[in-house]
This record gives C-alpha cells, structure tokens and sequence, in this order.
C-alpha cells in the first residue's frame, strides 16, 4: 500500500537494498520496510550450487568423446559478484529481473570445459577412457587457482567427472576388442585347464609307475637279501660241514695214527711175545722129536696117547702083522670127542 513493501531473506542470501542510489540495509538474512518506487533490492544466494555439465572433447588420438561430470560452488564475495551481474529481484527475494543470475555457472562451465580440453588433448583415447579421478584431481586444482575464478567472485567447492565415453562406433569397437581378448582369455583359461588336468594326469601316472617301480625295487631288494640270507647260510653251512670234513679228517689222521701206533704197538708186541717164545723155545730146537713126543705125553691126555699110538702105529704099519682094534675103544673115543 502506497509503494511500501515488506521482504526478509534466508541465511543463504545476501541482502543489498539501495534507496536513492545509497546503501541502506546489506547483510545475511535482513528483514525490512522499503519504499519500491525509491529502492533498488539487490538478492545475492551464497548457498552452494551444482552446476552439472557434459560436453564433447578430443583426445590427443583424435577420438571424440562425451565428459560429464558436476560442479559445485558457492559465493563467496557477494559484493563483487553483485558488480559483475544483476542480482536484482522485484517483490519477492527469488524474483529477478534479468538472466543474470544464470550466467554465472555458464560462465564457470566454460572455464573447467576450457581446463577440461587441455588435459582431454594430452591423453589417447584409451587412458581417457580411464583417467576420471585423475581429470577430477587435475582439473579440480586448476579451479582452485584461476584467477578467473576468484574474479567471479566465488569459490569452487568440488569438481568431478562422473563419466567419460566414446561414440557409440568407437564403443562398439573397443566393446568387440575387448569382447575378443575376454574371449581370447576365456579360450587360453580352458586351454589352460585342459592343461593342467593332462599335466596333472601325467604326474598321477608317473606317481603311479614311480611307485610301480618304487614296489618293484623293494621287491627285488627283498629277493636280494633274501638270496644274500641264503647265501650266508649256505656259506655257513658249508663252512660247518668244511669243519665237520676237517675234523672228521682229523679224527681219521688220529685214528690212522692211533691205528699205526697200535699196529706198531702191536708189531712190537708180536715182535716181543715171538721173541719170547723164541726164547722160550730155543731150548727145545736141540731136543729129539720122540723127546718132545715123550714129555707131550706126560701131560696125562688120553686122546693125544692114543693119537700117537695111532701115529706109530701107521708109521710101523709095515712091520705089524695082525692088528685087532676093539669097538669099545673106539667108542670110548668117540664118546669122549
């Protein structure tokens, strides 16, 4: 009513109101009575804003490629910012009266697609691909300290690239390229797999006739010693019966000695009892055979009388005329015998 009008702003705003051409009311959050047709209000945000972005780049290959990717900044000098643009709002605080207000993220656009570009035009098209946070962090830093950007009068809060792609025939290509060596990868993997179960099949078999042979061995070294075994016992028991040989050998010289000794002895005894009864009987050699016959027959025997009887009798026979031998003698003889 009358031209008097009433507006408060937000704790994100910076408030300037003119009257006249001189500044009355400036600050965060103002609340206020002012004359319209006599006052300019100048609205500045200092709130955070994001300002997305995407845009296509070259890369040093001269591959075309979409960036995309967001920043975010805030005011900082809400003075020199109200300078540069019109923040100038009519009735309420959100209300302004040019396009200002939006130039200032295009303007902050064109400076990081400016940085962007630079670094996009050192890289090939592969580590561009790639090389999101490193843009993110390059570029970031860059923002930080352009004067361009302090003269805006803002600050840059963050930067990032979200995404970085190809044209959908590049994509396709490196999508088959990379299709073909995964598919490559995948056919060596098998290849890889097949291999390892022969080898691993391989070393069974040879695990299997190393312990064949491992059997073997054993075995052959279990007939070696038991051969060794008998040998040593047969060696032994010829070793016995060599000694047994040799004893009984000995035994024999011992007993072929023992034998000479006793038919020496023997001889010796002969030569002693015929020695004797050469002695004994060499007073006899000069004696006459009737003598002999004659002390015979003192023995008293009678069968060895008769037997000289007949003796003499058969000796005499031819001077013996008639003999009469009775039967009663002879069976005294007979009987006798």
């Amino acid at each position: 009513m009358f031209g008097i009008h009433y507006i408060k702003s937000d704790p994100t705003q910076y408030i300037f109101h003119y009257h006249s051409g001189r500044l009355k009311h400036s600050g965060i959050g103002q609340a206020f009575f002012y004359y319209r047709p006599a006052s300019s209000i100048v609205v500045v945000p200092l709130g955070s804003a994001d300002a997305p972005f995407i845009f296509n780049e070259v890369t040093a290959d001269y591959q075309a490629v979409t960036v995309q990717g967001q920043l975010t900044y805030r005011i900082t000098d809400p003075q020199h910012a109200a300078e540069l643009l019109n923040y100038t709002v009519s009735g309420a605080v959100d209300h302004y009266i040019s396009e200002d207000p939006t130039k200032l993220p295009q303007r902050l656009i064109h400076l990081v697609q400016a940085l962007v570009r630079a670094e996009m035009g050192d890289l090939p098209l592969r580590k561009a691909l790639l090389a999101a946070d490193t843009l993110s962090q390059a570029v970031g830093a860059r923002l930080a300290e352009d004067p361009a950007v302090a003269a805006l009068g803002v600050s840059v809060l963050n930067f990032s690239v979200l995404a970085i792609r190809p044209t959908p025939e590049i994509a396709k290509a490196l999508e088959a390229e990379s299709r073909e060596a995964l598919l490559r990868q995948s056919d060596q993997a098998i290849y890889d797999r097949r291999n390892a179960a022969v080898e691993q099949e391989r070393r069974i078999k040879e695990n299997e006739l190393n312990t064949e042979i491992a059997v073997e061995q054993k075995k052959r070294q279990i007939r070696e010693t038991k051969a060794d075994a008998d040998l040593a016992v047969e060696g032994k028991q010829q070793q016995l019966r060599a000694t047994q040989l040799q004893g009984e050998i000995a035994l024999e010289e011992e007993r072929k000695s023992l034998a000479a000794a006793q038919a020496a002895n023997a001889h010796t005894l002969a030569d002693a009892e015929a020695y004797h009864l050469d002695a004994t009987l060499k007073p006899l050699h000069k004696l006459d055979k009737n003598v002999l016959e004659l002390l015979a027959i003192q023995a008293g025997d009678p069968q060895k009388m008769l037997s000289l009887a007949f003796r003499e009798l058969a000796a005499n026979a031819g001077k013996i005329g008639q003999l009469t031998l009775t039967p009663d003698l002879l069976s005294d003889l007979m009987r006798q015998k």
